[in-house]
């Protein structure tokens, strides 16, 4: 009998390859909205799968210096920062404990096996009284919703979006997995912008700054790392 053919899973690498190293405008720019209302100017940034570093423009003026981190350096990263290359499935950040006043990870959680371990590293290389931020597709938006509803799939993790997108987050996991880690301040912000069900159209930006938890195809986590003794 001839034996079954395997199927070997596709690398690390290559699933965040699949990615493109980039993020949607709105997403870059709600992560920066959040840090420029809560982070004094100065300090170090760390963009955990940071892609091609795009977050940068968005924050330049804001951090002293910037550091990415990944499984692969894209083109297109910046020159003039560090680059810190690592599996987040399997390994620790190459930075210290309390590297960076700011740790951001934009649509990278989605990728991971263990989300509850990548939030810890996070949290790790964070300064107390830093900030942690995190963003993911918002899978209680009203596309996401329907498309539950008629394909029994949240609208980022069907059969397209694998096997770049595995672990599927609502809100109240990334609060949870936030207070476990030891995290406080959380709170949560959307894009105000997301696609009407249907089409290739977005929604009117009006309905958008109305309903932003129902009309966002992205939501944001943001949370401080406590200072001793707090």
């Amino acid at each position: 009998m001839t034996p079954a053919p395997t199927t070997m899973p596709p690398s690390v690498e290559d699933r965040a390859r699949l990615s493109g190293g980039t993020s949607e405008d709105a997403i870059y720019r709600m992560v920066a909205a959040a840090l420029t209302s809560r982070h004094p100017s100065g300090g170090a940034l760390l963009d955990v799968g940071c892609g091609r570093g795009r977050l940068w423009h968005y924050l330049a003026e804001q951090f002293r210096a910037y550091h990415g981190a990944d499984v692969v350096r894209y083109d297109g990263f910046p020159d003039n920062a560090e680059f810190h290359r690592v599996d987040f499935d399997t390994g620790r950040i190459p930075v210290e404990d309390g590297f960076a006043d700011v740790v951001a990870a934009v649509e990278t959680i989605e990728h991971l096996e263990n989300p509850r371990a990548f939030v810890r590293e996070l949290v790790r290389v964070t300064k107390p009284g830093g900030w942690v931020a995190i963003t993911t597709p918002n899978n209680l938006s009203l596309l996401s919703k329907l498309t539950l509803v008629v394909k029994n799939q949240f609208n980022a993790f069907q059969a397209g979006s694998y096997p770049a997108h595995i672990s599927a987050l609502l809100e109240i996991d990334l609060r949870r997995i936030a207070a476990e880690c030891g995290l406080i301040e959380i709170d949560v912000a959307f894009t105000k912008s997301g696609r009407i069900p249907g089409t290739s159209w977005p929604f009117p930006r009006l309905a958008s700054r109305l309903f932003p938890r129902l009309l966002s195809d992205n939501i944001l986590l943001i949370s401080r790392r406590p200072k001793p003794g707090f």
